[in-house]
């Protein structure tokens, strides 16, 4: 390889562009080792001087500058995860403990309606109660009960509904559920009778979720009441 070789082969560009075999690149590299004015002759100082301002111009590093620390390399990442991990953790933990304690109040409701005994209804009461199509609330639209048991004869208006048969849960608000009675069917005149006495339930406030039973037997949404129960 001697200098007319290179001019001729475009020696310089190609190594310059990474285009050289390995073998040529080697060669040229030894004899630019050997003949160090050659770099000066083809201006290469100049060159390697414009590409460093070009790539101050663009604002991307210099080759031998380390590249910015990719972010989970920050010392702080593990320590914020750890603790991100503690709250997750402390978290469920509230939260089992949460529905452990409902389970147990849920159980020991359901206990007590099972072991509270029926007082005699000293009196009767027939209640008409038009439920709401549009939500459940937690407000009673009738109470029953007082000092002395009561037999309500509940006529729940469902006039409006398609449905003829039902399916009524009963909820404790906020506790438990209480009961579920299928398939009862509403009367001529559109009424679901139902007869309560108001010894049967603790003294609160109780949901009362209707739903229409499809020619299949599935439940439908159809209207909700609520009923208070005082001793």
């Amino acid at each position: 390889m001697d200098r007319d070789f290179i001019a001729r082969n475009q020696i310089v560009e190609r190594y310059l562009s990474g285009k050289l075999p390995v073998k040529g690149a080697t060669e040229f590299e030894r004899f630019c080792k050997e003949h160090p004015e050659l770099l000066d002759e083809i201006g290469l100082p100049d060159r390697v001087n414009a590409g460093l301002r070009l790539l101050e111009a663009s604002g991307k590093p210099e080759p031998w500058q380390e590249p910015p620390p990719r972010f989970w390399h920050n010392p702080l990442l593990p320590i914020g995860l750890g603790v991100a991990v503690l709250i997750l953790l402390l978290t469920a933990v509230g939260l089992a403990r949460g529905r452990a304690a409902q389970g147990r109040t849920i159980a020991a409701l359901n206990e007590q309606i099972a072991e509270q005994p029926l007082e005699p209804a000293t009196s009767t009461r027939t209640i008409r109660v038009l439920p709401s199509r549009e939500g459940a609330s937690s407000s009673p639209a009738v109470v029953i009960g007082g000092e002395e048991a009561q037999l309500a004869d509940l006529l729940l208006d469902l006039s409006r509904s398609p449905y003829q048969e039902y399916r009524v849960t009963i909820d404790r608000i906020d506790q438990g559920r209480v009961a579920i009675i299928n398939h009862l069917a509403k009367d001529s005149n559109g009424y679901l009778r139902m007869a309560i006495n108001s010894s049967a339930l603790g003294p609160g406030n109780y949901q009362f979720t209707i739903e229409g039973l499809t020619w299949r037997g599935d439940p439908v949404p159809d209207s909700w009441v609520a009923i208070g129960i005082a001793h």
